[in-house]
C-alpha cells in the first residue's frame, strides 16, 4: 500500500468516525430538547388543569349552598317574567305554528354569614322557563284558526347552562378579593398537584407556591424558590374579565435529573456503541499502521539477511572456483586454507539460521533452558573474552567494575554468555569510532544490577520503544553499513525473562547507550 493512500485511509476513516461522534451527539441533544418541550407541555396541562380543578372546587361549593339555600325556602326578594312568542304559517301544511317562551327570574339576598366572603349579603338569581309550542290547523273555508289546537308540546326546564352562567358571574365578582388562603389549601394544592402530574407521568420532586401580584402568599410549599429556568405557572382563580391577580408556580427542583433519566438508557447504549466502534477503530489503525511497520521491518530484514549471507556464498563460491584450479589443487597448504575459509563462513551462515531458529522456539517455548548456579561475574568475564581481540582491533576498550560483593544467580551459562555477547557486540557495531565500553555490577536488595554503556552512536526514544521486538531495526533506508537482521535484542530479551529478570535502555542520540539487566540473586 502506497503512502498516499495508506494516509487518505487514515483521513477517511477518521472523519467518518468524527460523522458518527457528531451524529450521535446531535441525535442525544435533539433528543433531550424534544423531551423538554414534552416535559413543558406535560406540565402546563397539569397545572391548567390543577387551577380548573380548584375553581371547579370552589364553585360547586357555591352553588351547593344556594341551592341548599333556595330548596329550604327562601323567599325571592324580587322576580320578573318574560315572553317571546313566535307565530309561523306553513301553506303547504295548512298549519299554523305558534312558539311560546316564558323567563321567570328570580333575586335572593344571601346573608354574609352564609357564604363568609367580608360581604354585608350577596344578590344571586335563579331562573326557570317555560317552553309550549301549539300546532293549529286553518279552516279551509274562510282560512281562519281552529278554536283548538290539534298538537301541544310542552317543555319546562331550570336552564342549568343559563343559571350555571349567572351563578359563575356571581361567583366570581364576589370572591375576586377574597384572601387565598380561605379559599384553598396548601394540603389541597399539594395533593391535586401530586395526582395529575403523576397521572400524566411526570414523577419527580416538585415546590409549589401562589403568588398575589408577585407577592407570595401563605399557600406554598417549605421549600420552594422560584427559579426562571425550572418554575412554571398558571393563572389561578380568573375573574369575568378573563384576568387575575393569582399565579400558581410550580418548581421542578430536579428536572435536569429527571429529564437526563428519560434519555438515560438511549445515552448509555449509544455511548457503549460509540465507544465500541471507536476501539474498533483505533484497533484497526493500530493494526494498519503495525502492518506497514512490519511490512518495513520485513523488507529491511530481507535486505539485511541478504547482505549477510550475499558475503559468505560469494567466499565459498571463490574458494570452490580456486580449488578446482589445476595450479591451486595441488597445493595442499592453499587448498586446506580455502577449505578453512568454506568451513567459516558456513559456520556463520549456520549461526545466523540458528538465531532465527532459537528465537522462534522461545516464542514458542519450545527452547528447553536448564539453569544452575553460576557466579555473574564468571560469566561477564567469559562473554568479554569473546570480543576483546575485536575491540583491540578498533584500538577501543572494555573495562569492567565489578563492585556487585554477591553475584550468584540461578542461570544457564551458554545462553546467558550470548546475552552479554549480543549487547557487547551491539555496543561495538554501533560505535563509529573507536568502541568505549563499561561494564558496571552492583547489589540492590535482592537482586544484581548489570549495566553495559557505551559511547556510540546512541538512539532516539521512538526507537528504545521498539529495541527489543523481533527483526526490529532502525530504518536507514537502504544502507547496510551495520551487519544484522534485528534478532540479537529480542533473543536477549527473551532469555533474561526466561530468567524471571528485567532489561531497559538509556540512550541519547549521539552520546551512547547504557543496558540495564536486573536478576535475582539466590544464596
Amino acid at each position: 500500500m502506497g503512502k498516499k493512500l495508506f494516509i487518505l485511509l487514515i483521513v477517511l476513516m477518521s472523519l467518518s468516525l468524527v460523522g458518527i461522534i457528531f451524529v450521535q451527539v446531535f441525535f442525544i441533544n435533539n433528543s433531550l430538547e424534544n423531551e423538554k418541550k414534552q416535559f413543558t407541555l406535560n406540565v402546563k396541562r397539569s397545572l391548567g388543569f390543577v387551577s380548573g380543578a380548584i375553581e371547579d372546587k370552589e364553585f360547586k361549593t357555591y352553588v351547593d349552598k344556594m341551592y341548599r339555600l333556595i330548596a329550604s325556602g327562601a323567599v325571592a326578594d324580587s322576580s320578573s317574567f318574560r315572553e317571546l312568542i313566535i307565530k309561523t304559517e306553513d301553506g303547504n301544511l295548512n298549519q299554523t305554528i305558534i312558539y311560546r317562551n316564558g323567563i321567570l327570574e328570580e333575586s335572593y339576598k344571601v346573608p354574609s354569614m352564609f357564604l363568609d366572603i367580608g360581604l354585608d349579603s350577596v344578590s344571586i338569581s335563579r331562573i326557570s322557563s317555560q317552553r309550549q309550542t301549539s300546532i293549529y290547523e286553518n279552516n279551509p273555508i274562510d282560512g281562519n284558526l281552529n278554536i283548538s289546537s290539534e298538537k301541544k308540546i310542552y317543555e319546562f326546564s331550570k336552564l342549568p347552562e343559563l343559571q350555571k352562567k349567572q351563578f359563575e358571574l356571581t361567583y366570581r365578582d364576589q370572591f375576586r378579593n377574597y384572601p387565598i388562603y380561605k379559599r384553598v389549601t396548601t394540603e389541597e394544592v399539594n395533593e391535586l398537584l401530586q395526582k395529575q402530574l403523576r397521572s400524566d407521568g411526570i414523577d419527580t420532586k416538585f415546590e409549589f407556591a401562589i403568588y398575589d401580584r408577585d407577592l407570595a402568599t401563605r399557600v406554598q410549599s417549605n421549600n420552594f424558590e422560584l427559579d426562571k429556568n425550572s418554575t412554571y405557572a398558571v393563572p389561578l382563580f380568573l375573574d369575568n374579565n378573563g384576568e387575575s391577580n393569582y399565579r400558581l408556580y410550580v418548581n421542578f427542583t430536579e428536572r435536569n435529573k429527571y429529564l437526563f433519566r428519560t434519555i438515560l438508557g438511549m445515552t448509555i447504549l449509544s455511548i457503549i456503541f460509540t465507544s465500541i466502534i471507536i476501539i474498533a477503530y483505533a484497533s484497526a489503525i493500530h493494526q494498519l499502521i503495525r502492518q506497514r511497520q512490519i511490512s518495513e521491518i520485513k523488507s529491511d530484514f530481507i535486505n539485511n539477511m541478504t547482505h549477510e549471507f550475499k558475503t559468505p556464498i560469494a567466499t565459498i563460491n571463490l574458494a570452490l572456483d580456486a580449488i578446482r584450479n589445476p595450479k591451486i589443487i595441488s597445493d595442499q597448504e592453499k587448498v586446506m586454507r580455502y577449505l578453512g575459509m568454506i568451513r567459516d563462513e558456513n559456520k556463520r551462515m549456520h549461526a545466523q539460521v540458528e538465531n532465527v531458529l532459537r528465537i522462534s522456539k522461545l516464542e514458542k517455548n519450545e527452547l528447553n533452558i536448564s539453569k544452575d548456579r553460576v557466579m555473574l561475574h564468571d560469566l561477564i568475564v567469559d562473554a568479554i573474552a569473546h570480543i576483546e581481540l575485536i575491540v583491540e582491533d578498533r584500538n577501543g576498550y572494555i573495562r569492567t567494575h565489578l563492585n556487585a560483593e554477591k553475584s550468584s544467580v540461578l542461570a544457564n551459562d551458554t545462553h546467558f554468555t550470548n546475552v552479554i555477547v549480543n549487547i557487547l557486540d551491539n555496543a561495538i557495531k554501533y560505535s563509529d569510532g573507536n568502541p568505549e565500553i563499561d561494564v558496571y555490577t552492583q547489589n540492590v536488595g535482592n537482586n544484581i544490577l548489570l549495566k553495559i554503556s557505551d559511547k556510540g552512536n546512541g538512539m532516539s526514544k521512538q526507537v528504545q520503544k521498539k529495541i527489543f521486538e523481533k527483526f526490529y531495526r532502525e530504518h536507514t533506508g537502504n544502507v547496510h553499513n551495520v551487519k544484522g537482521h534485528g534478532l540479537g535484542l529480542a533473543y536477549v530479551k527473551q532469555i533474561v525473562e526466561d530468567h524471571q529478570g528485567h532489561i531497559s535502555v538509556e540512550s541519547e542520540k549521539g552520546k551512547g547507550s547504557t543496558f540495564t539487566i536486573k536478576l535475582p540473586l539466590i544464596s
